[in-house]
């Protein structure tokens, strides 16, 4: 994450919010003190009110290794927060690239941070990806679109068990 951030900063004027406390943080921020990047990042921990923190970004990273549904982007982008991600799990389930957001391989820093900089160096584009990617999360994931997909899978299961 820092690696795509420290490229994103020297192209466009940035700010990272790290939200949570997972076992990456000490390299994290040992690497923003490593880079002189302490003025452009805050480590927030633990968030309670993901949504409000959320709803005042522009970009969401997800360079995960592993992922088993891609919450996190799926959270951003219901708040209209377009995601650049690795393809990894069920985050290509989740972000349409080039449309919602954008996905890259495991690892390719240089393809996430130069994603990063196409969608925030273009305000109309950021916009539009942006609620391209709330009505992806809206009409997708819904839970009153959902619940009744998962209602209508369990009765097939039922009726072949029978």
């Amino acid at each position: 994450m820092v690696e795509i951030f420290d490229r994103v900063q020297k192209k466009v004027p940035s700010r990272l919010l790290l939200m949570g406390d997972g076992p990456e943080r000490s390299r994290a921020e040992w690497l923003v003190n490593k880079k002189g990047l302490r003025d452009k990042v805050e480590f927030l921990g633990k968030v309670d009110r993901v949504s409000q923190k959320l709803s005042i970004a522009d970009l969401m990273l997800v360079p995960s290794e592993l992922e088993s549904f891609g919450l996190a982007a799926l959270e951003a982008m219901a708040c209209e927060v377009p995601a650049v991600a690795t393809k990894v799990g069920g985050v290509p389930e989740v972000i349409e690239h080039g449309r919602s957001g954008f996905l890259a391989e495991v690892g390719d820093v240089e393809t996430m941070a130069k994603d990063a900089i196409s969608i925030l160096s273009d305000e109309k584009r950021l916009r539009e990806m942006g609620q391209m990617a709330r009505w992806e999360a809206q009409s997708r994931f819904c839970a009153s679109t959902i619940i009744p997909e998962y209602e209508k899978f369990y009765e097939r299961v039922l009726e072949r068990a029978a």
